[in-house]
């Protein structure tokens, strides 16, 4: 399985494919879980931000969303760290697309009504190897609690 992801990850992909537009929503599922997984708990309340972030982001159905999530949380738990997945998305995602997963972790990380020091660390170090600057993750972090005070 890790073999196979990490092969998937660093090997060419087609981000208009199925299989590449997959294999993104994957490293982007398994950067929402190293998020919600920094306080070294997941709630329920963060796998359904997870959930609804991948289903709002990528138009997937429901049962491709729970594949998706136990497939990241499978990798996690291995230990892959995070670098192969902003590599695969830095290849294939606009400045744009990328600020808008850095707001979705933002909005993960506001779901439980407290911001944990170690989920901002992790964002932050997410949002660097992703090429943001510092002003668009802040504007990522403002922008994600008007979305959250808003209820979405």
């Amino acid at each position: 399985m890790l073999k196979s992801l990490l092969s998937r990850l660093t090997g060419p992909s087609d981000e208009g494919s199925a299989d590449g537009e997959r294999t993104l929503a994957l490293a982007a599922a398994a950067l929402l879980l190293e998020v919600a997984w920094a306080d070294h708990e997941i709630s329920d309340a963060e796998l359904a931000r997870i959930e609804a972030e991948l289903k709002r982001d990528f138009a997937l159905p429901e049962e491709e969303v729970a594949a998706l999530v136990a497939e990241s949380r499978q990798a996690h738990e291995e230990s892959v760290g995070i670098y192969s997945y902003t590599r695969a998305i830095n290849e294939h995602w606009s400045e744009e697309r990328k600020f808008a997963l850095v707001q979705a972790l933002w909005r993960l990380a506001l779901v439980n009504d407290g911001l944990h020091r170690y989920e901002e660390h992790t964002i932050r170090k997410i949002a660097e190897l992703l090429y943001l600057s510092h002003s668009r993750f802040i504007e990522a972090k403002l922008s994600a609690r008007r979305d959250v005070g808003r209820g979405q």
